[in-house]
């Protein structure tokens, strides 16, 4: 069982390195920010849908987003929030199928996408391995080729995953000309591609380190996860000269609350039990797009497509065992 090790509980409190996570990722975001003309892209059918959608979901909490506040923004956790699964772990699939590394990593980043799915929550240092997982993947190789590739694969694996009625809430606060991030412990290059395919402003993300455009295997300072999650935001408000009580965050984990706390505007989005508890509790909105499960039955995995990832896991780790 010691090869399975992530799948215990491991708390990590706010330390230096969390500041200094957060403070690069904000840097990190400033820098690679989308142009103004980029977030006020014409409109394609695709988003005159989803705009009609949020003004729907929002009808009965009007006035908010409020139009034409520049005090505001938007900030949003990626994975079960925005898109279905782990961005990692669908990058992971890119790399593998584009033969990055074997058969075995590919079954440890199945499985732990697995777990992420039935038990419905993160884990600190399930995470942090799969982020130490990846970052041995793309060590030597360079920042433009990854990027280049994560291109690709945010097409392959990723667009089918964005969830409508999220996406829709985005919409929304742009449509009032507010500013949206993503904030995520997925690599800020991943997140980045992501965010200005769904026409946000920018992302926060986990920052890799690199020495002249080539990765290191390290990170500056730890995943943005956690209180991570709330430094950035915090450095960014700070950069950005944004009204922390004017704004807005989303996200579907407990371990999200520090940042989820920082706003005026907290929204509690395909929540994990601890957080619906949570939510409940201080009276913030929640969201649940799930398909095929319950509110009440926060954890159980959504039929379409789990059983065939379990079962597809399950499969690839007995593989694993026998040739061990």
């Amino acid at each position: 069982m010691a090869a399975f090790g992530w799948l215990t509980p491991r708390r990590r409190p706010a330390t230096a390195r969390s500041v200094l996570a957060g403070e690069a990722a904000a840097e990190a975001a400033r820098k690679t920010s989308l142009t103004e003309d980029l977030t006020e892209a014409a409109e394609t059918p695709e988003t005159s849908e989803t705009s009609k959608s949020a003004k729907q979901a929002e009808a009965e909490e009007a006035p908010f987003p409020v139009v034409g506040d520049d005090l505001a923004a938007a900030f949003f956790d990626l994975d079960n929030t925005v898109m279905q699964g782990a961005a990692l772990f669908h990058f992971g699939r890119g790399l593998y199928k584009r033969k990055f590394f074997q058969r075995r990593e590919l079954v440890r980043f199945a499985w732990q996408q697995a777990w992420f799915r039935l038990a419905g929550v993160e884990d600190p240092g399930h995470m942090q391995d799969a982020r130490d997982s990846a970052l041995s993947i793309v060590k030597g190789h360079r920042v433009s080729e990854l990027m280049s590739i994560g291109e690709e694969i945010y097409d392959e694996y990723m667009a089918d995953r964005i969830w409508p009625g999220t996406r829709a809430l985005a919409q929304a606060h742009l449509d009032a000309g507010q500013r949206v991030w993503l904030v995520t412990a997925a690599p800020v290059e991943t997140a980045t591609i992501i965010a200005r395919r769904l026409g946000l402003t920018g992302a926060l993300g986990t920052v890799a380190e690199s020495v002249g455009g080539v990765y290191t295997g390290r990170l500056v300072g730890e995943p943005l996860h956690g209180p991570a999650k709330a430094e950035a935001v915090r450095a960014l408000a700070a950069a950005e000269g944004l009204d922390l009580d004017r704004c807005a965050a989303y996200s579907d984990s407990h371990n999200d609350i520090p940042m989820l706390s920082l706003v005026g505007h907290p929204y509690a989005i395909n929540p994990d039990a601890k957080l619906r508890k949570h939510a409940r509790a201080r009276e913030w909105r929640l969201r649940d797009y799930r398909t095929g499960r319950k509110a009440a039955r926060v954890g159980i995995p959504a039929a379409a497509g789990v059983g065939a990832l379990a079962g597809g896991t399950a499969a690839a780790v007995a593989l694993h065992r026998r040739r061990r």
